[in-house]
């Protein structure tokens, strides 16, 4: 986790939620409820706005200040259309003060307008806490087993030196791109930028900064279009051994551009494309053997029938196939063994 910074969350359960993934991606066969437990007890860690929803340091808490005060509810939100919005907001941060943690159940529905059909897909208490957590006024305290968050006030879960440290917007985006560099070891200025999910515009500057106080180091990179940009303290490893399967949000390739220029690798997510025009597949983990992606693995967990289920194998252009089919196996095969699935089904 110190090492990659930010833990991007996603819930779509057809293998595993991806966080998991990407942590087991690392670290192989470890304890999810030991790794909850950290994650949200430790208070070395915290839920934010940051790629996406993430987990992220408590130490970063006060570098994302400015987006917390930034932040802006959907514009079709149904707070809107209630008659004492504010007043609403109010008695729920009163509610959690008095009364402890909660979840959009132990809220009370709101006066006003009953949801209409397709009008809005969450009911309104969940548009309140959501609220409340982009401004910063709630965190989550922690996530119940079907993945609902339970929110609780910052203090409670913050320690005061992270909560009440004061930093400046502009010293902020500069520390985020110095994390960002210190995750990637070398990238681009678009690279740099898309981790926490800043606009290149506003991180030139401070890249800039970072390139005059010698924490970044301007190189040219073979295949390279754009500027590369060398971390102070990157390493340089003689060779990259192992495999391991890549969760579709994994900061090795969550930035399609730059998995492409690495790799070689165009990677989509074919989740919201409809089956007939899908070309890989629903739920598409890329495959890392050595510093290569040699194939995309279409996967789904049967847990009522034990099984791992391989739905499709694509390799890559100009890989061993063997030796690559011989690795993803033995990985599939780990990874069943994790899920407490008992085998892997190739349907094709």
């Amino acid at each position: 986790m110190r090492s990659v910074g930010v833990l991007q969350l996603d819930f779509v359960n057809v293998l595993l939620p991806a966080h998991f993934l990407i942590l087991w991606s690392r670290l192989g066969a470890y304890d999810r409820r030991k790794c909850e437990r950290f994650l949200y007890d430790s208070r070395e860690y915290t839920e934010q706005w940051a790629h996406e929803a993430s987990i992220v340091r408590a130490a970063d808490w006060p570098l994302l200040a400015h987006r917390r005060r930034a932040w802006q509810p959907w514009k079709r939100n149904p707070l809107a259309l209630l008659p004492d919005p504010e007043g609403y907001l109010r008695d729920i941060l009163e509610q959690v003060r008095a009364g402890g943690p909660v979840t959009a159940n132990d809220i009370p529905e709101a006066p006003g307008p009953k949801r209409k059909p397709g009008e809005w897909h969450r009911p309104v208490q969940r548009w309140a806490l959501e609220h409340h957590f982009g401004r910063g006024m709630l965190g989550v305290r922690r996530r119940l087993s079907n993945f609902q968050r339970v929110y609780d006030l910052p203090a409670r879960l913050i320690d005061g030196e992270h909560r009440e440290k004061t930093v400046s917007e502009h010293d902020a985006l500069r520390a985020l791109l110095r994390q960002s560099a210190e995750s990637l070891g070398v990238a681009t200025l678009q690279d740099l930028a898309d981790y926490y999910r800043m606009s290149p515009r506003a991180a030139a500057p401070r890249l800039a900064e970072l390139v005059e106080d010698e924490v970044l180091t301007p190189v040219g990179v073979e295949g390279w279009r754009d500027q590369g940009y060398l971390y102070q303290g990157a390493s340089f490893p003689r060779s990259i051994a192992g495999a391991s399967l890549l969760s579709p949000f994994d900061p090795l390739v969550w930035y399609r551009p730059r998995a492409e220029r690495l790799f070689g690798f165009e990677y989509r997510i074919e989740i919201y494309v409809p089956a007939a025009k899908r070309r890989w597949g629903y739920y598409v983990l890329p495959f890392r053997l050595g510093d290569r992606i040699v194939a995309r693995v279409d996967l789904k967990a049967d847990r009522k029938a034990g099984r791992l289920m391989v739905q499709s194998l694509h390799f890559e252009q100009g890989v061993d196939e063997g030796e690559a089919a011989a690795a993803l196996q033995d990985e599939l095969e780990s990874l069943a063994t994790w899920l407490d699935l008992d085998e892997v089904v190739h349907r094709r």
